[in-house]
């Protein structure tokens, strides 16, 4: 009986503690009528300083339609999607990496890299085998299907970059190339 009022009486100290915040917030700043979002904002700032909607919405259109656009080029040539192709290439530049390794190397989590992983060897483009020196984890070998799967892939990978070369112009393709190659090394 005694838990079960302690309990009680943690969940209402919790529940109402909220409200109490923002009574006093709307007594303090009456200014403020946009809720947590205007509170956090005045406390904080921005979270982007940006002139104009957020990134975020400027890049949900080409970021939906460039990885389809990617993939079907990359299923048409090599049979391979570009996450698998982007596994492909790391497992060639760094022959016998760790999924642990590969899964930092992509960004990915390692739930997500073991099912890439697994869908890469079934289809016998990777090949994997006992680390040596650490008993849980394996290294990955591109295989000759593997490095087939990334000659016949260039082309169109080639051909889409020229497509955004054009699109972008010169300077434009250069940005862009300088500023995802320090998003995908951004540490927030």
């Amino acid at each position: 009986m005694a838990g079960a009022l302690i309990a009680w009486a943690v969940a209402g100290t919790g529940t109402l503690m909220p409200a109490f915040v923002f009574r006093n917030l709307a007594v303090r700043r009456p200014d403020l009528d946009a809720g947590v979002y205007a509170c956090a904002k005045a406390g904080f700032g921005e979270y982007l300083h940006r002139p104009g909607p957020r990134v975020h919405r400027r890049t949900r259109v080409p970021d939906a339609a460039l990885p389809n656009a990617r993939d079907r080029r990359c299923l048409a040539a090599a049979g391979v999607t570009t996450a698998q192709l982007g596994a492909l290439f790391a497992v060639r530049d760094e022959p016998g990496i760790t999924q642990q390794r590969l899964a930092r190397a992509l960004g990915l989590r390692e739930s997500a890299v073991t099912a890439l992983v697994g869908r890469l060897t079934a289809a016998g483009l990777v090949s994997k085998s006992a680390h040596p020196r650490e008993h849980r984890a394996v290294v990955l070998e591109l295989t000759v299907p593997g490095a087939d799967a990334l000659r016949a892939a260039q082309p169109e990978i080639d051909r889409f970059n020229a497509d955004l070369r054009e699109a972008l112009g010169d300077d434009g393709f250069a940005g862009a190339a300088t500023a995802m190659h320090r998003l995908a090394h951004w540490e927030p």
